[in-house]
Formats: C-alpha cells, sequence, structure tokens
C-alpha cells in the first residue's frame, strides 16, 4: 500500500481529515460552477459579438445601398448638366448667327436694329462651372478584412 493510499484509507477513520475532504469536495464543486460559470459568459460575450457583427453588416450593407443610390443619381444629374451645357453652347452660337445677320440687316437697310449683347456667362459656360471633381467611388470589397 502506497503512502498515498494509507493516507486516504486513514482520513476517512480520522475525523482530523474529514473537514479537510469536505473542503476539497467543496472547493471542487465550486470550481466546477466557476468555470460553468464561465463558459456561460463566454458563450453570451461570443453571442453578443455575432449579433453586432450582423447588425453592423446590415448597417454597412445600408450604407452601401445609400452611396450606390448617391453615386447614380450624380452620374443622372452630370448626364443632364452635359446636355444642358451642350444646349447652351448650340443656343449661343444660334444666338451669333442671328446677331450677325442682324448686324448684315442694319448694314444693307441702314436701319438702327437693337442688337442684343451675349452675355459672358454664355460664351464660356464651362468657366461658371465649378471644377469638376471625379466621384470617390466606394465598393463592399473595401469593408471586408
Amino acid at each position: 500500500m502506497s503512502a498515498r493510499q494509507a493516507a486516504s484509507s486513514g482520513s476517512d477513520s480520522d475525523p482530523r481529515y474529514a473537514n479537510l475532504d469536505e473542503r476539497k469536495r467543496k472547493r471542487m464543486i465550486s470550481n466546477r460552477e466557476s468555470a460553468r460559470r464561465s463558459r456561460m459568459r463566454k458563450q453570451k460575450q461570443m453571442e453578443d459579438l455575432v449579433n453586432e457583427a450582423s447588425k453592423l453588416q446590415n448597417e454597412n450593407n445600408q450604407l452601401m445601398q445609400g452611396i450606390n443610390a448617391a453615386h447614380q443619381r450624380r452620374m443622372e444629374m452630370e448626364s443632364a448638366n452635359n446636355v444642358l451645357r451642350a444646349q447652351a453652347v448650340e443656343l449661343t452660337e444660334r444666338l451669333r448667327s442671328l446677331n450677325s445677320v442682324l448686324q448684315v440687316v442694319e448694314e444693307v437697310s441702314g436701319l438702327s436694329m437693337e442688337i442684343p449683347e451675349i452675355p459672358d456667362a454664355m460664351l464660356e459656360p464651362w468657366q461658371q462651372l465649378p471644377c469638376s471633381v471625379p466621384p470617390i467611388m466606394a465598393s463592399a470589397d473595401m469593408f471586408q478584412y
């Protein structure tokens, strides 16, 4: 019989060791309960992190949709502005042509004609516009790690 077995069997009958065994048993039960609570806390933390990640992914998707919608609106506005600029150039050229005709009529007929002046903004409309800055493109790939 080993010394350990002797001590163990001796503790069963010796009242001095009864309290020691009871404390070991209580400590073991307490440690198990503490480990169980720790696992539960860890599981709850993991669930909270998964929920937070899901919430952030949804928010990210909504932001991306908003960015894409704003980009689409910007492209539509830019296209409409390009059409308006082209029309302004065309109308300015027509006005110049009509003014030339009026000057010829004035010279030939000798009558004084009121020839409207073309405003500078119409002669060079591109100088009146703010500098066009290319858009910053966002994609979902930018936010994935």
